[in-house]
């Protein structure tokens, strides 16, 4: 998917000479300061598109936590000196200088990277993307390449796409694909009530979701590349594919073929069904944990949505993993630690408010990192540092990223409809 998105320019020039005026490794708190110049033509006919642009540029710049950014809008020309138009009382470090052009249908990015001391050029780089209306993520690679530039801690996560399901009315919703700040979106399925999509692969191009429009709930497969969408499979009362196996041959299903929601495995290849859990209460949501010797997922064994775990095969013993709270309803899980949602009830910040909290498995360690409104459905980032989330709050619904290191949380609201699920 990511090859339909991005088409490189064999232009690109990386300037990688030691400067030695400016401290490109992040060190504790000694952020580089950053202003970002706006040298986009006089002639370039979409202003509103340019703006957008600068927006997410800054944005982006933001949300990686590695930079201290001026967000003052500031044009210049592209090949002028470093000192053209310069109005930052910020001092900075860093130039991020870019400026955008068309070609036939297709959008043209260009950024140079400037000591803002000396005027040296450290990095310059041209991208293209066929279709403009996917320059979020033109403006998200800038950043990324910036970033791994200086030898920051990675950000490569701002690339992934999301995909979600969207209420849009009674019984309907769709499946989107999308930007991790919402400014990109395209519909994929629509008709009906489509829910619970999921990634089928690290690299995106197909994923598989819930449709409640035949007559037993189904599974199905939607292939990004060939625009085909395939059949998985079906059963009674409810289907929900919650996980994926690393080599995507392995799927995570709750199903409840006789009312009784359970956790099944099902082999791709084999076509095998293998019943992971048995009990007459309620087994959801699971997920391969521990290098997928072992499953995770949400019970009510204890009379109340708790978190457990277990090997993969239905005779094993089950292991509390949560202790904290009485209302834990969704999760997801990175080496040893867990994020996971908590049902808190009524609180100064409003009614029945789910909260998120962030433990190790391995100690006592446990950190809030929500206060207001319902956060839940968390998702850990590849690599663990980033967590994504829903939130609803005062009956609008959003798309939440928090960043671990930096303790930082930022919120991108859905316009119209609801987001009902989410993976990345």
């Amino acid at each position: 998917m990511r090859k339909i998105l991005f088409v490189l320019l064999g232009l690109s020039v990386w300037l990688m000479a030691y400067d030695a005026t400016i401290d490109i490794v992040k060190k504790g708190d000694k952020l580089p300061k950053i202003v970002v110049q706006d040298a986009t033509p006089t002639g370039f006919q979409d202003r509103n598109l340019e703006k957008k642009m600068f927006k997410l540029l800054i944005g982006d710049l933001k949300i990686s936590a590695n930079f201290k950014v001026d967000d003052s809008y500031i044009k210049s020309s592209y090949d002028g000196d470093y000192k053209e138009n310069f109005q930052s009382n910020l001092q900075p470090d860093l130039i991020a200088r870019y400026k955008l052009e068309k070609e036939d249908n297709a959008l043209i990015g260009s950024i140079k990277l400037i000591n803002a001391k000396n005027g040296n050029l450290l990095s310059q780089k041209i991208y293209k993307i066929s279709n403009e209306r996917r320059y979020p993520f033109l403006a998200h690679k800038m950043i990324i390449d910036i970033n791994n530039f200086i030898g920051a801690p990675s950000i490569d996560w701002m690339q992934r796409f999301v995909v979600f399901a969207k209420y849009t009315g009674k019984k309907r919703s769709d499946i989107v694909i999308s930007d991790y700040t919402l400014s990109y979106q395209k519909t994929i399925v629509t008709g009906g009530l489509n829910i619970f999509p999921k990634w089928a692969n690290k690299e995106q191009n197909a994923f598989y979701y819930s449709s409640y429009n035949d007559k037993f709930p189904t599974l199905y497969k939607v292939d990004l590349i060939k625009g085909k969408r395939y059949k998985i499979i079906s059963s009674r009362g409810m289907l929900v594919c919650s996980d994926v196996s690393k080599d995507g041959s392995k799927l995570l299903l709750t199903m409840a073929p006789k009312d009784q929601p359970d956790i099944y495995l099902y082999d791709l290849n084999s076509k095998r069904l293998q019943r992971i859990t048995k009990f007459r209460g309620i087994d959801v949501s699971g997920n391969f944990i521990d290098n997928e010797t072992r499953v995770a997922f949400v019970s009510d064994r204890l009379g109340y949505p708790n978190i457990f775990a277990k090997k993969l095969n239905i005779n094993s013993g089950v292991e509390q993993l949560v202790y904290q709270g009485k209302n834990n309803n969704s999760f997801s899980a990175y080496e040893n630690y867990i994020v996971f949602s908590r049902r808190e009830g009524d609180s100064e910040f409003g009614k029945n408010s789910f909260n998120l909290y962030l433990i190790s498995t391995k100690t006592e360690y446990i950190r809030q990192l929500t206060a207001t409104g319902k956060n839940y459905f968390p998702r850990f980032a590849n690599k663990g540092e980033t967590i994504m989330f829903i939130k609803n709050y005062k009956g609008r619904s959003a798309l939440g990223i928090i960043r671990l290191y930096s303790n930082k949380s930022f919120l991108f609201p859905l316009r119209v409809g609801r987001i009902q699920s989410l993976d990345w």
